[in-house]
């Protein structure tokens, strides 16, 4: 089965996370680290003390996204990443976000829009000519081949994260 992982595939990849108040520098790190072990952690760091509280933000291009894309595969949330990773799917970019609590021990949980989930979120932005396309791609199983899917059609889930029912 062809594995993308987004280098080297006409992509421009952007992850991000902001580290805020009490924020844990090892433990944004790990959550980092298991989805993009790519992602170059820097070197030096403030551990935030009373008194002093974070505000970094730390910023990678060119990230491999294989790991990320192998979870999806492995937990079986194909259909969902595709539905939220193109929600704001404007032109050739598309932007989502990602739960760092749940990265920390390699799951992936896409948070509902408007939320600030507990622990904050990694962000991934993407952007191509064919991104669209892409994200079908890094995202396709075989029970597609059943039931076609594609960005926004039908099958879609709602805008409030809960699954739509179709006969």
């Amino acid at each position: 089965m062809l594995r993308l992982n987004g280098v080297n595939e006409n992509l421009q990849i952007r992850i991000e996370t902001c580290l805020r108040g009490a924020d844990s520098p090892e433990k944004v790190s790990q959550a980092l680290l298991a989805l993009f072990p790519d992602f170059p952690i820097p070197r030096e760091f403030e551990i935030p003390q009373l008194g002093s509280a974070s505000n970094i933000n730390w910023v990678a291009e060119s990230i491999s996204l294989e790991t990320f894309l192998k979870q999806l595969h492995e937990q079986r949330i194909l259909d969902t990443a595709l539905d939220s990773m193109s929600a704001n799917l404007v032109e050739n970019q598309t932007e989502f976000r990602l739960s760092r609590q749940a990265a920390i021990v390699g799951k992936v949980a896409f948070p509902l829009p408007n939320e600030q989930p507990l622990g904050g979120v990694i962000t991934v932005t993407l952007q191509g000519v064919h991104i669209s396309d892409w994200l079908v791609a890094a995202t396709w199983h075989k029970g597609r081949d059943a039931i076609p899917r594609g960005i926004a059609d039908e099958n879609a889930m709602g805008s409030d994260g809960d699954a739509v029912t179709w006969i």
